[in-house]
């Protein structure tokens, strides 16, 4: 397709792409976010063309799904080569080989030097499920804590320690009632009202000190879950202490911490997982979305031990299928060969610096945070920091139209995700476009 840069032929949505949404509107679920109105029709690298063949440069990579670029043809190639000799057999009564060789990759990559075994699923929220069952099976203990601001899917698991807004929530009670919530270092914006450091971390004080004393007892735990680096709630970094806290926690009182790596993994802030950034060894880790670049496909990584159920405790027929191990497989494959990891750190470091000099002309631009080529630009109103959530929406729908594909997150930020294996004339060519929107907020 040789795309060399966005190309807007026809004012979108054209007459095809609104041909289609109209009919969309009318069949499917209307519980479906669209953030844009863009009907993908070929794809490639960093690049999306609609159906009226108008040319998209891809901030957004599916929600961090196209890690390797749209179509990457070794992965491509990979799926082709087992589509010739088997499509399927499922994992509940049969074995394959894509599984046990993925599941050596994933063990070595993975954070924790010990004994480790894998569940594989098809989605995020399924992953996130897997490591709350198998976390109480083994546990035997009764309450699960979470974070505010956290997103963590759309299954009743799942749903029920997300906590990104109340329309994720609304009309699905009751939901899991072992759930509790803390606050989640979100420094630009603390319930506390603190700055870090001096703040003694006041989000996880209020976890030991109200929580674990007088809400829900310790020895009573399962596990505490939460992103890395929250995505949905807004791409919140947190402190580095934040995680030597809460480990030295969850240690002396036998609580197990699961990481939500759907959207941090697989190389997204520079480090396979982000966990990494933070020299944190979680007891389960969770990932999708990258892993097998568009094919529906997860995994729950969890210490040998942990993982202890027996047969008929969990299990998913079309889990693990071999077309989707391979893309899997391929996937890994692409990250090390072509040095995806370091592309990440050169372009990301790059993409912030542009985005600091955007940040000195335009003072909407609050708060600028993220790790490699995960960032989120905050957007606010005044001094108050009140959220620019309209601003936000409206710039995403003027860098539409110029074909840059923007996403939210939070309440008025930005989540640039793209490509990990953008280029800096790209991010230039994105910069360029969403200055020439802020200028008319």
């Amino acid at each position: 397709m040789n795309y060399t840069g966005p190309r807007i032929v026809t004012p979108p949505p054209g007459p095809k792409a609104q041909a289609l949404i109209e009919k969309d509107l009318d069949m499917l679920s209307p519980s479906l976010t669209r953030t844009a109105p863009l009907v993908g029709y070929k794809a490639e690298g960093v690049y999306v063309e609609d159906v009226d063949g108008n040319v998209f440069l891809d901030f957004g990579s599916g929600i961090g799904v196209t890690g390797v670029g749209h179509r990457h043809p070794v992965v491509i190639q990979a799926v082709k080569e087992q589509l010739d000799r088997l499509v399927f057999v499922n994992s509940l009564d049969y074995y394959t080989l894509p599984q046990v060789e993925l599941a050596e990759q994933l063990f070595k990559l993975t954070p924790g030097d010990f004994s480790k075994r894998v569940f594989y699923s098809n989605s995020g929220s399924e992953s996130i499920d897997t490591a709350i069952k198998c976390a109480k099976w083994h546990s035997r203990r009764e309450y699960g804590i979470g974070f505010i601001n956290g997103f963590h899917g759309r299954t009743m698991g799942a749903t029920s320690f997300t906590t990104t807004n109340l329309q994720a929530r609304r009309g699905f009670s009751p939901l899991y009632p072992i759930a509790q919530f803390t606050p989640f270092p979100y420094c630009y914006r603390c319930l506390f009202n603190a700055e870090y450091p001096s703040c003694d971390m006041q989000c996880v004080n209020y976890l030991t000190d109200v929580i674990f004393k007088k809400i829900v007892p310790p020895d009573e735990t399962s596990f505490i879950l939460f992103e890395p680096v929250q995505g949905a709630g807004g791409y919140i970094v947190p402190p580095k202490e934040f995680f030597t806290r809460l480990t030295s926690f969850a240690r002396e009182h036998g609580i197990l911490l699961i990481a939500d790596e759907v959207q941090t993994g697989y190389g997204r802030t520079g480090k396979m997982f982000a966990s990494e950034q933070f020299d944190f060894v979680p007891d389960i880790i969770t990932m999708s979305k990258a892993f097998a670049s568009g094919f529906p496909a997860a995994a729950t990584v969890a210490r040998k031990e942990v993982m202890d159920w027996v047969d008929n405790a969990h299990e998913g027929t079309l889990n693990g299928g071999p077309v989707i191990m391979e893309a899997a497989k391929a996937v890994l494959r692409v990250i090390e060969e072509e040095n995806v990891l370091e592309n990440v750190r050169v372009q990301g470091e790059y993409f912030r610096s542009q985005l600091d000099e955007l940040q000195q002309r335009f003072p909407m631009i609050g708060d600028i945070r993220g790790m490699g080529l995960m960032i989120g630009v905050e957007l606010i109103r005044d001094e108050m920091k009140t959220p620019a959530s309209a601003e936000r929406n409206k710039l995403i729908a003027d860098a539409f139209s110029k074909g840059l594909l923007l996403m939210a997150a939070g309440a008025s930020s930005l989540r640039l995700i793209p490509p990990l294996v953008i280029n800096r004339e790209q991010i230039d060519t994105g910069i360029a476009i969403m200055e020439d929107c802020l200028k008319v907020l």
